[in-house]
């Protein structure tokens, strides 16, 4: 039938077709697939790190809803294919950019992101490295007093390329603590009122605190520093006490034969005038006992120097100089060199002297004939019976001296040994009657022992004890008020080394000086002034202080004319002959409170006893005073105190101390420095610097 021919073709024709269609579309049952459209939009999400949020991002454009910049984190939507572009800042809470990531292209702060997907893009920021400053604290001194401010100077310094930290700092230290104290160009001054630290060695302590310009750089630091605070030493002196007259006799020098004395006159008058020296002793020390003047030669193979007989003696030193002179009599042998001393020869000694122009002022029978080591040929060497026996009586010592020369002093020597049957005992009781004075030598260190703390501090008081014991031992024989004469004095008794050359031993002549002149001592002389280099055999450790590698007896350099003669001898680095060894500036400056016709005055420390010593006598209508620090590397503030006196029309000062010496490494003997301070009210104040020694001479 046609009908369902056409119905049976219809229906074909409509099945393929739509087979066809579902085909094209992915659907059915057919193999094939389809797509859908791409989104139209996508999203950025902008995100930070260090910090995770609150990063304020410029966004260029706007998104599809208007909305630009944010802060993250924060999202922005845009059509598909748009170009955006974000700007982060250099710095966020204190940290700093370091990198942009997710983005299609960054450069620095900038990101660009073509939006052909949902984005994440994440501004990275890290902690910036953090300096700690240096801090540098200086006081304007290391040592103070209690009653003294102290200026303390503060730099902050961040290195260099780092700019300058602005802040402040505040200085602490124990209890005391400094208002805040703002920086100016990194550094600033703080001043500590008087009294508001501790005594002792102080700790200071300044803290920075960077401002908010310098806490993204800088860390908070603090810096230290140290300073001394001592109580002020207070030293009183009683202008109404007075105590023994002074005499310039204190200022003498051992002189020897062996030293060609006629060769180096001139040198040795010079050294002498600065020195101020105004009393020597002759001929020198134990040779005295072998040395037999009129022939100007010694026993034993001893040595005299031909140049150096009594005559020229006399003519090339003691006449010029116009120093007193005290001899030494020969007590250990005759002319022979087969007996004991003969009184004759020492009488005509004085005779001799008095007809050559000068009359010798006093005269010792023998030298330290106590002890084994001295020259005697007396039946019974070195013993204080025989050796009384020949200075009393007709024929002893004293009554021939005297009779050749009335106005000589003769006297015996002792040893301080206050000892029952003893020297001093047997000696100063069957002598009495024939001594007008006694000599007493002082040494207080053997060779090797030396110390410089006991030198410096504790051994010229040693002397004051040994003189004591003298008086006392004279008071017991009943001659209380018999002149003490130190004949010879020094550091150490035999093989002097670096010590001898050193401020050490300087400070401690000083000492003795004054020591000998507040008891009372009528004369004294140094063992030596010129011509007893020891050269290197004596104790050059590197404990003891000095800078020269020899040690001397003579206190003035001998140069050429050294023992020996030799230009290379090690006592020739002591510099050109005369040269003044600091235990000569000693005497120069005590040589300005020598001063015949003044009176000790009685002179207190109150504070620091340890290492402030102070002398003082008359001078001139004013006060003098002879002041010591002993300590080696501290300043020492003091105040003096005269008890009738508010006032000075001048005051004047003169030191001479450890960096002055110290100039002798290289070679270099400075001499004392002079200050003028002009008219002061009193009480003064003064500082004495370290390893010191000053003479304070106030109008």
């Amino acid at each position: 039938m046609s009908g369902s021919k056409v119905g049976r073709s219809s229906a074909f024709w409509l099945g393929t077709c739509l087979s066809l269609v579902l085909s094209a579309c992915g659907g059915g049952s057919g193999s094939g697939t389809t797509n859908p459209p791409p989104p139209s939009t996508y999203v950025l999400t902008v995100d930070s790190t260090t910090p995770a949020s609150g990063v304020a991002v410029t966004v260029t454009p706007a998104d599809n809803s208007g909305a630009a910049n944010g802060s993250t984190s924060f999202t922005r939507t845009y059509n598909a294919g748009a170009s955006v572009t974000l700007t982060a800042p250099s710095t966020s809470g204190g940290n700093i950019f370091s990198s942009w990531s997710g983005c299609t292209t960054a450069s620095t702060t900038s990101c660009t992101v073509t939006m052909s997907a949902n984005k994440t893009v994440t501004a990275g920021y890290t902690a910036p490295v953090m300096i700690t400053p240096t801090v540098t604290v200086t006081p304007a001194s290391s040592a103070i007093s209690t009653t003294q401010a102290l200026s303390v100077a503060i730099a902050v310094s961040g290195g260099n390329g780092n700019p300058t930290p602005t802040g402040t700092v505040t200085l602490t230290s124990g209890s005391y603590t400094s208002a805040a104290t703002a920086l100016s160009t990194g550094s600033a001054t703080i001043n500590i009122p008087a009294g508001s630290l501790a005594t002792g060695t102080d700790t200071l302590t300044a803290t920075y605190a960077p401002d908010s310009t310098s806490s993204a750089t800088y860390n908070s630091a603090t810096g230290t520093s140290s300073v001394t605070v001592s109580v002020t030493t207070a030293v009183a002196v009683d202008q109404l006490s007075m105590g023994p007259e002074v005499t310039d006799q204190l200022l003498g020098m051992n002189l020897a034969v062996w030293y060609d004395l006629p060769t180096n006159k001139t040198a040795i008058l010079s050294a002498f005038q600065t020195a101020g020296i105004k009393a020597v002793r002759w001929p020198g020390g134990s040779d005295s006992d072998l040395y037999h003047w009129s022939t100007n030669t010694l026993c034993d193979g001893g040595y005299a120097n031909p140049n150096d007989t009594f005559a020229n003696f006399v003519n090339d030193f003691a006449i010029p100089s116009g120093d007193d002179v005290a001899l030494t009599a020969n007590y250990g042998s005759n002319s022979s060199c087969n007996a004991g001393g003969d009184p004759t020869e020492a009488a005509g000694w004085a005779t001799a002297a008095l007809n050559d122009g000068i009359t010798v002022s006093h005269m010792t029978v023998g030298n330290e004939e106590y002890g084994s080591w001295e020259y005697d040929l007396h039946a019974k060497p070195n013993d204080p019976a025989t050796y009384a026996a020949a200075v009393v009586g007709a024929n002893g010592y004293y009554d021939l001296i005297k009779e050749a020369s009335p106005s000589t002093q003769v006297g015996v020597i002792v040893d301080a040994d206050n000892t029952t049957g003893g020297w001093d005992n047997t000696v100063l009781a069957n002598a009495k009657g024939s001594y007008d004075f006694v000599e007493l030598h002082y040494y207080p260190q053997g060779p090797g022992g030396e110390s410089d703390t006991a030198l410096v501090q504790q051994l010229a008081q040693g002397l004051t004890t040994d003189i004591n014991i003298v008086k006392a031992e004279l008071t017991k024989w009943g001659t209380p008020n018999t002149p003490i004469y130190i004949g010879e004095m020094g550091s150490v008794y035999s093989d002097p080394g670096k010590q001898s050359w050193s401020i050490t031993q300087g400070l401690y002549a000083g000492q003795t000086l004054g020591e000998m002149m507040n008891d009372g001592v009528a004369r004294a002389t140094w063992w030596i002034g010129f011509g007893n280099c020891n050269g290197n055999n004596g104790n050059d450790s590197s404990s003891l202080y000095g800078w020269q590698t020899f040690g001397a007896y003579n206190v003035f350099a001998d140069g050429a004319g050294d023992t020996g003669g030799s230009n290379n001898s090690a006592c020739n680095y002591g510099g050109p002959i005369g040269t003044l060894s600091p235990t000569a500036r000693a005497f120069q400056l005590f040589s300005q409170i020598a001063v015949d016709g003044e009176f000790v005055l009685s002179s207190g420390v109150t504070g620091d006893t340890t290492d402030i010593r102070a002398y003082a006598a008359t001078n001139n209508g004013g006060t003098a005073l002879f002041l010591f620090n002993l300590n080696q590397t501290a300043s020492k503030p003091i105040t003096i105190t005269l008890s009738s006196q508010s006032a000075s029309t001048d005051v004047t000062v003169e030191t001479y101390d450890k960096s002055m010496y110290d100039q002798s490494k290289n070679g270099v003997w400075a001499a004392p420095t002079n200050t003028d301070l002009g008219a002061q009210t009193l009480p003064l104040s003064l500082t004495l610097t370290p390893w010191s020694m000053n003479v304070v001479i106030i109008k």
